[in-house]
């Protein structure tokens, strides 16, 4: 079972606009599907965010891709400005020995 921990910071970002994150699982790198495997909740602010995604539930996904979309609304400059950074790295499992 191969599980990846997935980290999203937000370094940089202005009021009024939003980011979307998404990743996305391929067979083959060129079909991508029709839904991402997961996405982050939509974000506004900087900070550090985690998940994880369980590749068992995916046995076909040999690819992994990053889409992200950003909104920027109100008042002044209409282009968004974001500073972000995706960490992924596999989950390793740990066992204890318990001595009686």
């Amino acid at each position: 079972m191969k599980t990846l921990i997935l980290t999203l910071g937000i370094t940089r970002i202005v009021e009024q606009e939003s980011l979307d994150l998404s990743i996305w699982g391929s067979a083959d790198g060129s079909d991508w599907g029709a839904r991402p495997l997961v996405s982050f909740p939509q974000k506004f602010y900087c900070g550090t965010y985690q998940m994880s995604i369980d590749l068992s539930q995916h046995p076909e996904v040999k690819y992994l891709r990053a889409k992200w979309q950003v909104n920027r609304w109100g008042k002044g400059d209409s282009k968004p400005l974001f500073g972000i950074y995706l960490f992924v790295q596999a989950r390793e499992r740990r066992m204890a020995a318990l001595s009686a």
